[in-house]
């Protein structure tokens, strides 16, 4: 492939990912106009917020595979043409129920663009060392989108109404489209993998139900019956969905694969990393919020340097694989990102411009261990599975965030309620910092309650802060001892 073709791709499958993870956050902004033009329920706020991710998740394996068989530039196009055609009936969706059809829809076309857009870059670049270039500007593109999405989605509402954060969709994928028909080179797919109906619904409905589950659980008034029931069923169905995988000959995901020492650390890093992230980035928003009386808009700049650090690490950090391996850039980028969470906790009431390069280098050390992570499992698979690798690698993304929340929220609150029972406040305090706030409202002469209920959040905060860095160095350290295993370059 000539050198502008390959690039020119890499520009196209980058602006087609970008919407995809913009979508996944871009209405944050945007849910408190929508709930009111279209007088949601919180039901529906809920359900309009997790369609996309939910639906995406499950259809990602099967997207995967189809275009393992098909071929990845069509499966691709079908997925932005789907995500175009969806985006404008989210934008002028009169009820809230047309715009939870519609966001499920825009999550059948970023699952078929998920895996296809690393899939595609895995087989447009041959080269070891432009392969990890390559995908350290996909890694960059993916984790500065889910930051920018709630910026754009602001910057928007300041001038228009809440559909053009969807209509702002439409030209761009319209764009790509043309572009990805006449450029995106047309590689055939592999028709002796089959597509296992009873698999794929297996497997879709198993990872909806675990990530509903989850997502339950994470919620500040979950219903434990729910829950519980959604992942007691999302477990068995991906109990029977492995148990198949491992008896029929052309599996839907061959699971075989993760015995591959560098595949399995990869999923590995994705699955802990992202976990770990989320979770701290959820503590934190709490902090800056409830302790320190940020706006959310503020909370959210705040962590900006995380996702910015992130994106401008990607490439650099591609193009240093290279040279060094994936294995030691994963092993820095992890201790360099618990370093910087210890950090934080250390300095998290020093100045501004302290705590924003302290985060910044949390977000350089996570984007190169990510970008890395993907390199290991994208240059170790063969390019007529690489969509199935792909599509594995985005669950594991996705459940990695969900357990995050859930977790380490968990945490946060069971440190934070022991703490308070334990000064004897559970009355005023409750089970969150939010009910002290709620609380000292209404009755005013409770401040110094609230100040006792700051330095018991305080304590959550810092527990579930060790925790994160503990474990980004623990699995440093894993990496580190079983190098032997894992490829130099």
């Amino acid at each position: 492939m000539k050198f502008q073709s390959r690039w020119l791709t890499l520009a196209i499958v980058s602006a087609a990912l970008f919407l995809v993870v913009i979508d996944m956050t871009v209405l944050y902004t945007a849910l408190p106009s929508l709930a009111q033009a279209l007088h949601t329920t919180a039901s529906d706020k809920l359900w309009i917020l997790n369609a996309y991710s939910l639906v995406m998740a499950g259809l990602m394996p099967v997207m995967g595979a189809l275009g393992d068989r098909l071929g990845h530039r069509r499966v691709f196009i079908f997925g932005m043409v789907t995500f175009g055609v969806a985006s404008m009936l989210a934008a002028f969706a009169p009820t809230a129920a047309m715009l939870i059809a519609a966001r499920a829809l825009l999550a059948v076309g970023g699952a078929a663009m998920m895996p296809a857009t690393i899939a595609i870059i895995r087989t447009s670049f041959q080269d070891p060392k432009e392969l990890a270039l390559a995908i350290g500007i996909w890694a960059a593109i993916a984790s500065g989108g889910a930051a920018i999405g709630p910026l754009l989605g602001g910057a928007l509402l300041e001038h228009f109404w809440w559909g053009s954060v969807f209509l702002i969709n439409v030209p761009i994928i319209g764009v790509a489209t043309l572009l990805a028909l006449h450029y995106v080179p047309v590689r055939a797919g592999n028709p002796d993998i089959t597509i296992d109906l009873a698999s794929c619904w297996q497997s879709m409905l198993g990872i909806i139900a675990l990530a509903y589950g989850i997502k339950e659980f994470a919620k500040p008034d979950s219903h434990s019956l729910l829950a519980w029931s959604a992942l007691l069923l999302g477990a068995m169905l991906l109990a029977v969905f492995i148990r198949r995988q491992l008896r029929i000959p052309r599996p839907l995901i061959d699971l075989r694969l993760l015995c591959a020492a560098p595949i399995a650390t990869g999923m590995l890093v994705a699955l802990i990393a992202s976990m770990t992230l989320i979770g701290f980035e959820l503590v934190l928003s709490q902090r800056l919020q409830l302790v320190a009386g940020k706006s959310p808009l503020e909370a959210g700049a705040f962590v900006l340097p995380i996702s910015l650090g992130s994106f401008f690490a990607g490439p650099l950090a591609g193009a240093l694989i290279g040279r060094v391996g994936s294995v030691r850039v994963i092993v820095a980028g992890l201790c360099m990102t618990a370093l910087g969470i210890a950090g934080y906790m250390l300095l998290r009431d020093a100045s501004v411009w302290a705590q924003v390069l302290i985060l910044a280098l949390c977000g350089i050390g996570i984007g190169s261990s990510l970008t890395a992570s993907s390199t290991l499992v994208m240059s170790n698979v063969a390019e007529d599975r690489a969509g199935m690798a792909g599509s594995v690698e985005g669950v594991a993304y996705e459940f990695g965030g969900g357990f995050g929340v859930t977790i380490f929220g968990s945490i946060m609150t069971a440190v934070y309620v022991a703490n308070v029972q334990e000064m004897g406040l559970s009355h005023m305090a409750g089970s969150s910092l939010d009910e002290a706030h709620t609380y000292v409202q209404a009755h005013p002469g409770a401040s110094q309650a609230l100040a006792s209920a700051m330095q018991a959040f305080e304590a959550s905060f810092t527990w579930v802060s060790a925790l994160v860095a503990v474990m980004l160095f623990g699995l440093a350290c894993m990496v580190l001892l079983n190098r032997r295993k894992l490829p130099t370059r």
